[in-house]
């Protein structure tokens, strides 16, 4: 597997701040920053050499465009405490540098002169920081450039520490990113959020200690999705240099001042390709004087003096208002010469020339009055049929309106009866409910008081039942008792009937005692043949 690396490069604007320890190096120990520089503005100027302004114009179009500086926010999180205070106070002491001088001065002045108050003593301006010391806002355009060195994950080559997420999605807070690469911090140095104008996404630049934990994290985490809801994937890159570059260190050129008559080369303003002027201070394209005079408008604006006309590379000063360096193109190999003309060819050229614009001047200004006139005539009956049709509809709306709010007005009173209808309904219903509950109300209060009523004289008749209940239970023992007797008496009535005469004789004149014993002792027929019987029975037997 093959990767490439990168070169990040901020260009700042000539007001903007330098970020705080931006810049990186892979082999940042091998070459100093001059060499550095020097290595990266020497690619721009050989990509420019030799080449025919056509294609310098393309080069440059291609580079860097009419991209526009805009606010970019870094954000930085450092591994190590100490880093960042130090990073603050360089902030905080480049910020101060700018009053350092006053502060002195005053401070020589109190000095000298002897204080009124304790007051006068103090100084007039205090240099203090205020905002968060991590995030800083700088001005310009970030470009990302790819190298045609490519190396193998698998060979043992020296790449580099830096690593860069390209494309991570809005969605994702700092937080998030902490998260997703919270296995390697311990070998994460610093971190660097860099968010511009792209809407939607950000960059974000990893520096690791070693490449060896750059590697890891690129096998590790480069195509990962950021989440298992969103399709967003971790697209790394590493990072060979990120340098920073002021707008006016730059030696290649944002315009070219002698572009070729292409079919793109068009006013900037009304787009017309005809009577052509680019400004040779900025590169504006518009159109001459005798058509919308969008370049001599742009000249009012800015003051930009020199224009060149894109058909013959003459060159106008609109200050002094005549043409000034013959300088035009060769048509044979492109090169700036001079404009030459000797004599009599040159005065016919001018007088030619004076009659061409004369007549150029006076046929453009008819046909302009001409096309005036007819533009405002159809732009006022184009105007006015507006107008008619706009009134017509808002008459129709008008109509239709007033219609539909006259039915809903009857929509409305008749739903205003109905909903009057059921609102008498409804009262004449909670009037009977509130009746019935009123009812309900005193029949709960009666059956609540029968039923304290009931509860106690169950309580009462429960009472009376356990009373009754005893002395039942009591009455059956007796019986009980009783019945026990009786039939004692009549077992023992048999059996005397059934021995001898002489027995029931002696039985009869005897006497019988019961002796107290066990329930389980049966009664024994012996002791002089007297059976046993209780006391007294004897003489209800006879």
């Amino acid at each position: 597997m093959s990767v490439s690396l990168v070169v990040i490069r901020l260009e700042l604007a000539e007001h903007s701040l330098v970020p705080a320890g931006f810049g990186f190096s892979a082999a940042a120990g091998e070459m100093s920053d001059e060499e550095i520089k020097k290595k990266t503005l020497a690619s721009a100027v050989a990509s420019l050499e030799g080449k025919s302004p056509g294609e310098k114009a393309a080069i440059i179009h291609q580079h860097l465009g009419r991209r526009e500086m805009t606010d970019m926010i870094i954000e930085t999180m450092k591994s190590n405490p100490d880093e960042l205070k130090a990073t603050m106070e360089e902030r905080k002491s480049s910020e101060a540098s700018l009053t350092a001088q006053r502060s002195k001065d005053h401070s020589i002045e109190c000095i000298n002169a002897a204080p009124d108050s304790p007051s006068k003593q103090l100084p007039d301006q205090i240099s203090f920081f205020s905002g968060n010391p991590s995030v800083e806002i700088v001005h310009g355009i970030m470009h990302l450039y790819k190298t045609n060195k490519m190396t193998s994950l698998k060979e043992d080559v020296r790449r580099s520490a830096m690593l860069c997420i390209l494309t991570v999605p809005a969605t994702m807070t700092s937080h998030d990113l902490m998260k997703f690469v919270a296995p390697f911090n311990e070998v994460i140095e610093q971190m660097k959020i860099i968010r511009d104008s792209t809407p939607n996404q950000y960059m974000v630049l990893i520096k690791f200690s070693a490449q060896a934990d750059a590697d890891s994290f690129y096998m590790a985490c480069n195509g990962r999705q950021f989440n298992s809801i969103e399709d967003d994937v971790c697209q790394l890159v590493y990072v060979e240099r990120a340098e920073v570059l002021k707008s006016e260190d730059c030696p290649v050129c944002r315009y070219c001042q002698t572009p070729e008559p292409v079919e793109e080369n068009k006013c900037f303003e009304c787009g017309v390709q005809e009577n052509l002027w680019i400004c040779l201070i900025c590169g504006h394209i518009g159109c001459g004087r005798y058509v919308s005079r969008h370049a001599y408008k742009h000249f009012e604006e800015t003051q930009h003096t020199y224009a060149m006309q894109l058909t013959n590379h003459r060159v106008w000063d609109y200050a002094g208002d005549n043409y000034v360096h013959r300088l035009v193109a060769s048509k044979t190999d492109g090169k700036i010469v001079q404009y030459e003309c000797e004599g009599d060819t040159c005065q016919e050229e001018k007088i030619d020339a004076l009659q061409l614009e004369y007549s150029y001047l006076l046929t453009s200004q008819l046909e302009s009055q001409r096309i005036y006139w007819e533009n405002k005539i159809v732009r006022i009956e184009k105007d006015t049929a507006e107008e008619i049709n706009n009134m017509k509809t808002k008459f129709k709306e008008t109509i239709e309106k007033c219609d539909n709010l006259e039915h809903r007005l009857n929509d409305l009173l008749k739903e205003k009866q109905s909903v009057e209808r059921k609102c008498t309904q409804l009262n004449t219903k909670v009037a009977k409910l509130t009746t019935e509950l009123r009812e309900e109300q005193e029949m709960n209060k009666c059956l609540r008081a029968n039923q304290v009523l009931l509860q106690n004289k169950l309580k009462e008749e429960e009472r009376v039942l356990k009373e009754t209940c005893d002395q039942k239970d009591l009455q059956i023992t007796e019986i009980q008792e009783q019945l026990r007797d009786v039939m004692f008496y009549l077992e023992t009535q048999q059996k005397i009937s059934h021995l001898p005469a002489e027995t029931r004789q002696e039985i009869q004149e005897g006497q019988i005692n019961i002796a107290m014993a066990s329930a389980s002792s049966a009664p024994s027929a012996g002791g002089g043949g007297k059976l046993p019987s209780r006391k007294g029975r004897g003489k209800r037997g006879k």
